[in-house]
C-alpha cells in the first residue's frame, strides 16, 4: 500500500488502493478482512478498466436475479485472450451466454444433472468414497485434497462422460490451465497454456467421441450420459452441434472438478479450524446438509462472478449505463451481516442459508446438485471413518482470486 495510507482506519487503507486484478498477496490467504473493508466503505468499488466490483450481499443477489443482464463476455474475451481455442472455449459454452442460447444449451445438458442420473452415479461415488477412506486407514495419513479431494469429482465426471479414469491427471491438468485465464488478470503465459490446453481436450473429445459413435451403432453402449448426448443429436429439433458438444462437455468437467474439490478442501480446513463444529458434526451426523450449506457459504469455491449490464442498473446511488461491467464478490456477499447473523462465525446449524456460492437466476450452477451429493457422501463419510482426524502439517493454497482452493492438506487419522 502506499505511503499516503498508512494513517488511515484498517478498513479504510485496505480500501485505498484495493484492485482485484492485483490484490495484496495476503489476500489470497484470507480475502474476508478486505470484502468486509470494501462493503462498510466502498461497496460499489469502481475498478480502474471502469468495471464495478460489488461486495454486498442484496446487490450481488439483484445482479444475479436483474433481466437487464448479460452473461455474454464474447467482447471482454475477445480483448483479453484474442482469437484461439480458449477464446472459442469460453464463448461457446452456455456459462458465458444469454438465452435463447444459453437456455438452449442449458435443456440439452439437463439430461446429466436430472435426479435419475443422479441416483445412479450416487452408488459410484460412495464406491470411490470408500476407496480412498480404506486407503488412507492403511497408510494412516494421506494428503485430503491431493489423495481426496481432487480425484473424487474427477473420477466421478468420468463416469458420467464414460471417459477411462487413467486419464485423471491430464483431465485436472487441462481444467486448471483452461480455468485459470478466467482469473481478473490473465498473464500471456496463462492465455497460452489455456490454448493449449483448449486444443488437447477439444481433440481428445473428439477421438471419445468417434469411438462411442462407432460402438452405438454395433449396439454396445455403456450408459452413460455422453452417448445420451450423442442420441440428442438425432432427437431433438435444435440439437447440439459437435462444437457445442465438445466445449460444452469441457464446461462440466472443468466446473465438476473445481467446484466439488474446493468445496471439501475448504470444507474440512473449515471444520479443522473450528474443531467444535466438527465433535458437533461426529456427534449428529443428521447436520450434515446445513454443514455443507454452511461450507459452501464460509469459503465459496467460487468467489468472483461476472455480469454486463444490458439496461441502466442503479446500485449504492450510482446508475451504471449498458456497457458496464460488472464483478459480484460472491464470497464478500456470502459474509454480509446483512444477508446472515453473525457471518464471520462457521456454524454447522445456520439455518435459513441463502448463500449465493452456486449464484441465483437462470445462471444459477447446473451442476449444483451434483456437487453438494459429491460433498456431502465424501464429508460425512471421512469424518465417521475417523473420529481423530486432524490436520497434520501446513497447507498450500493456490494463488488465485476467482477459484479459492487448497493444493495441499496432510491430515492423519
Amino acid at each position: 500500500m502506499s505511503d499516503a495510507s498508512a494513517n488511515l482506519a484498517p478498513s479504510e487503507c485496505m480500501v485505498a488502493d484495493f484492485s482485484i486484478f492485483a490484490p495484496p498477496a495476503d489476500f489470497y490467504e484470507n480475502p474476508y478482512p478486505y470484502y468486509r473493508a470494501l462493503r462498510e466503505s466502498d461497496p460499489v468499488h469502481r475498478n480502474a478498466d471502469g468495471s464495478y466490483y460489488l461486495t454486498r450481499y442484496e446487490d450481488v443477489r439483484r445482479v444475479y436475479r436483474t433481466k437487464g443482464m448479460t452473461s455474454d463476455k464474447t467482447e471482454m474475451f475477445t480483448k483479453k485472450y484474442g482469437p484461439g481455442p480458449l477464446l472459442e472455449q469460453h464463448t461457446t459454452s452456455m456459462l458465458f451466454s444469454d438465452p435463447p442460447y444459453h437456455t438452449r444449451i442449458r435443456n440439452l445438458l439437463r439430461h446429466a444433472f436430472t435426479p435419475r442420473a443422479l441416483k445412479q452415479l450416487e452408488h459410484r461415488v460412495i464406491e470411490l468414497v470408500d476407496d480412498l477412506i480404506e486407503k488412507c486407514r492403511a497408510r494412516g495419513e494421506m494428503d485430503l485434497v491431493l489423495d481426496f479431494a481432487f480425484p473424487l469429482p474427477v473420477e466421478v465426471i468420468c463416469t458420467m462422460l464414460g471417459i477411462d479414469t487413467r486419464e485423471r491427471k491430464r483431465l485436472q491438468e487441462w481444467s486448471r490451465e483452461i480455468l485459470t485465464p478466467l482469473e481478473p488478470t490473465a498473464t500471456p503465459e496463462m492465455i497460452a497454456d489455456g490454448n493449449r490446453a483448449v486444443e488437447e481436450f477439444s481433440a481428445f473429445l473428439r477421438d471419445l467421441l468417434a469411438e462411442k459413435r462407432g460402438n452405438m451403432a454395433q449396439g454396445v453402449r455403456a450408459g452413460d450420459i455422453l452417448e445420451d448426448l450423442i442420441d440428442s443429436q438425432d432427437s431433438e429439433d435444435d440439437p447440439l452441434t459437435e462444437d457445442e458438444l465438445v466445449q460444452n462437455c469441457i464446461l462440466l468437467l472443468n466446473g465438476g472438478h473445481e467446484t466439488t474439490t474446493n468445496l471439501v478442501g475448504n470444507g474440512m480446513k473449515a471444520m479443522f479450524d473450528n474443531p467444535e463444529q466438527l465433535r458437533k458434526l461426529q456427534e449428529d451426523p443428521s447436520l450434515i446438509g446445513s454443514a455443507i450449506e454452511e461450507m459452501l457459504r464460509f469459503d465459496s469455491p467460487l468467489q468472483i462472478g461476472n455480469r454486463g449490464i444490458a439496461e441502466p442498473f442503479e446500485v449504492g446511488g450510482i446508475t451504471l449505463e449498458p456497457g458496464t461491467q460488472i464483478l459480484t464478490s460472491i464470497g464478500g456477499a456470502n459474509h454480509d451481516p446483512e444477508g446472515f447473523d453473525n457471518p464471520e462465525a462457521f456454524d454447522i446449524t445456520r439455518t435459513p442459508n441463502k448463500h449465493l456460492a452456486f449464484a441465483a437466476g437462470i445462471h444459477a450452477c447446473i451442476g449444483a446438485p451434483l456437487a453438494r451429493m459429491e460433498g456431502t457422501i465424501a464429508i460425512s463419510k471421512l469424518v465417521a471413518a475417523f473420529p481423530d482426524i486432524e490436520r497434520k502439517g501446513p497447507i498450500g493454497r493456490g494463488g488465485r482470486a476467482r477459484f479459492r482452493g487448497l493444493t495441499s492438506m496432510p491430515i492423519s487419522v
